[in-house]
């Protein structure tokens, strides 16, 4: 057999996949903590040697995703905030990044103070359509040089000035790579070439930034940030089965939700969006989230009235058990149906906002009415006996009062066996494995 090692180390577990590529099966898996105070690597070898155990892989191919050490913090600096910045922070969330910082306009001395406070792994610098505008990335560029910026920058703006603001940065040594124009044309947004960029300078400068491992061992390894990885897998997904599905990653410290769907002709007409439509996308909801972000959950769910005040009150003391031990495991019954719970409520915020599209930034929301799959991810869905996992999944799909257009026929499903990160990474180099892999654990009905 061919096999492929398949490893994420996440923030607090590092999760590896064994994939008999000719079969596009999974033949193994393993999780160790993972070990960010000591070596990253002491936690992935640990992990690859538990899930290979007993099997010939001595010689298998090591794909590697990471978002430990917080993963890709990004900000973006764009023209108009409803326009060019809004573009770059739909591509920047597309490339597994966390956007923590959206600046518009001509950059002034606060300006520069927030995005430095922001503390950026990488600017995303965008303005102007092509043959556009030029004068706010060609401010912007000259500010970022002479202000001696040494966090790398994607340049992602107007061709027309591109070449010459790329060596305005290069000779002020600002670590800059070129990029194709997120927003070419008003209401035509073209992510691929910015997301390649994004993650190139992620593997070159931030994985080895971060200090997660001694040597270089761990930045020739890794090939993606985990988001990136985990949305090339529900792209190849959706192509596999030719519809529209949604993924919804419950975690720890976030809620993240990915969406494929169907491009539809009526967003290129005179309502389409003027920052554009991503047909394949990922939202980041940082209130939302097991563990850190527990008590979040709670006031948002208030919020959207899913609990009454005299509920939220129950549940906080709960949430707050949680956040401050994150790394606290349920004992019985009663503790198991908090967590449940909590990811009830969690998974069913983030796709009200993501369908609504207050996370996405579009005005007229993501139309999820012809999901056919909707698949939860995240330890609390995996770890769960099947009926609470399908409790969470039954809540999102019962939302009626959430504002927002339902399923008509979606399935539920969740990534027990954790395949999407897997796909994902093999999808460049074994695309036919990668599909049948996703098929098989996610799609056989």
């Amino acid at each position: 057999m061919r096999y492929a090692v398949c490893a994420d180390v996440g923030s607090t577990y590092t999760k590896v996949a064994v994939v008999d590529l000719d079969a596009g099966a999974l033949v193994a898996g393993a999780s160790a903590p993972t070990t960010v105070g000591t070596d990253v690597l002491h936690g992935l070898d640990a992990a690859v040697a538990a899930a290979t155990a007993g099997l010939a892989a001595g010689q298998a191919p090591w794909y590697v995703c990471s978002s430990a050490g917080g993963g890709l913090r990004l900000a973006v600096v764009g023209y108009e905030r409803l326009v060019t910045a809004q573009a770059g922070r739909r591509v920047g969330l597309s490339a597994g990044a966390n956007v923590v910082h959206v600046a518009a306009g001509r950059l002034g001395a606060a300006d520069l103070t927030g995005l430095r406070a922001a503390r950026p792994d990488v600017v995303l610098l965008v303005g102007g359509t092509d043959g556009g505008d030029a004068e706010t990335l060609t401010h912007n560029a000259t500010r970022l040089a002479r202000a001696r910026w040494r966090v790398p920058v994607v340049l992602a703006g107007n061709v027309d000035v591109r070449d010459d603001l790329h060596a305005v940065l290069a000779a002020a040594g600002v670590p800059v790579t070129v990029a194709d124009n997120v927003l070419p044309r008003i209401g035509v947004l073209a992510p691929a070439s910015a997301r390649s960029a994004i993650r190139e300078v992620f593997l070159r400068h931030v994985i080895g930034g971060k200090r997660l491992s001694r040597g270089s061992r761990f930045a020739r390894l890794v090939r993606a940030a985990t988001p990136d990885a985990v949305l090339t897998g529900v792209e190849v997904l959706a192509d596999t089965l030719g519809g529209d599905l949604v993924v919804v990653d419950v975690g720890g410290a976030t809620t993240d939700v990915y969406s494929v769907l169907t491009p539809d002709e009526r967003a290129t007409g005179p309502g389409r969006e003027v920052a554009g439509s991503l047909w394949r996308a990922r939202t980041v909801e940082g209130d939302l989230g097991m563990r850190w972000s527990a008590p979040g959950v709670v006031r948002a769910a208030v919020e959207e009235r899913l609990l009454t005040d005299a509920q939220g009150d129950d549940l906080a003391a709960g949430a707050a058990v949680r956040a401050g031990d994150p790394g606290f495991l349920p004992v019985g019954d009663a503790e198991r149906a908090v967590d449940a719970r909590i990811a009830a409520l969690a998974a069913t915020v983030a796709l009200r906002r993501h369908a609504r599209g207050a996370a996405t930034g579009e005005r007229a929301g993501r139309d999820l009415r012809d999901v056919r799959l909707l698949v939860g991810s995240g330890g609390v869905l995996r770890h769960a006996a099947p009926a609470d996992a399908a409790g969470v999944l039954g809540a999102v799909l019962a939302d009626h009062a959430g504002g927002w257009p339902l399923p008509r026929a979606a399935r539920p499903v969740v990534d027990v066996d954790y395949v999407l990160a897997a796909g994902g990474l093999l999808a460049a180099e074994h695309p036919a494995a990668a599909g049948t892999l996703l098929r098989r654990h996610l799609a056989t009905d």
